[in-house]
């Protein structure tokens, strides 16, 4: 039975779906299925693998809010044994859609446990919020993977994120627990983001990956051709980078 994973942060522009989608093709590359869901409305996990979200007739809104079979509206990517759930525009209004339906915090643990059995991992590209796409995201997954970036602002919101992950665990999904921490964007030159990292490994301990992923150009470039970063540039730093931290989490699994 697959294991289930939201990558989160309600602080954008931290690096999260850039995560999310390079360790899910690198998973992939590793042998594992993985199936990837994209339940940020801006769709960028979505691009980021090739597909046109306004191309897109079907997506995760279809199964949130239309209850369609997850299996219906997951796509294979251009990345071997790695499938998408993905986003579309229509996803824009899913938040106030899902306001009048039964049981709305379940509604995505529900379509995926029909598809869990046919993948080693579930990724989920969360929102950079903590609304009710995040909240079906916590409810649905085993644990959570926050990226962080080194700097004054991410420390700033990482206890109002562990607050709500709590209540999450309260109330939702008792199960539910933190994967690992990664520190994102990292720039070594920089003393604040040095001095930062230390405080991160001070409260996160050894959930914090040792693996840190610098800021990189390649990386930032990746997007926009439609590719993960092992098919785009897999010598980069970026991409040796994001290599490491997949094999590291895998080896936190065994």
């Amino acid at each position: 039975m697959g294991k289930i994973i939201s990558f989160s942060n309600k602080k954008g522009g931290v690096g999260k779906t850039t995560t999310a989608v390079n360790m899910a093709a690198y998973c992939a590359s590793l042998g594992k299925r993985v199936l990837l869901v994209d339940v940020d409305s801006q769709g960028n996990a979505t691009t980021g693998l090739g597909f046109s979200k306004s191309a897109l007739k079907k997506s995760v809104y279809n199964v949130l809010v239309d209850d369609e079979p997850a299996q219906q509206n997951i796509l294979p990517t251009n990345v071997q044994l790695l499938d998408i759930l993905p986003a579309n525009v229509d996803l824009t209004g899913a938040e106030v859609d899902l306001v009048y339906k039964r049981a709305r915090e379940k509604l995505l643990k529900e379509a995926l446990i029909k598809v869990k059995d046919n993948y080693d991992y579930i990724f989920i590209d969360c929102p950079p919020s903590l609304g009710l796409l995040t909240i079906n995201a916590w409810v649905a997954s085993d644990s959570v993977i926050i990226p962080l970036q080194a700097e004054y602002y991410a420390l700033e919101g990482v206890s109002q994120l562990m607050n709500t992950i709590s209540m999450v665990k309260q109330h939702l999904n008792p199960a539910l627990k933190i994967e690992g921490v990664v520190i994102t964007l990292y720039d070594g030159r920089a003393l604040i983001a040095k001095q930062i990292a230390v405080e991160i490994k001070k409260f996160f301990k050894d959930k914090l990956y040792e693996i840190i992923i610098p800021r990189n150009i390649r990386l930032a470039e990746a997007p926009s051709h439609g590719l993960p970063i092992m098919l785009y540039d897999p010598k980069c730093v970026g991409a040796r980078a994001y290599k490491a931290l997949t094999e590291e989490f895998l080896s936190r699994q065994r």
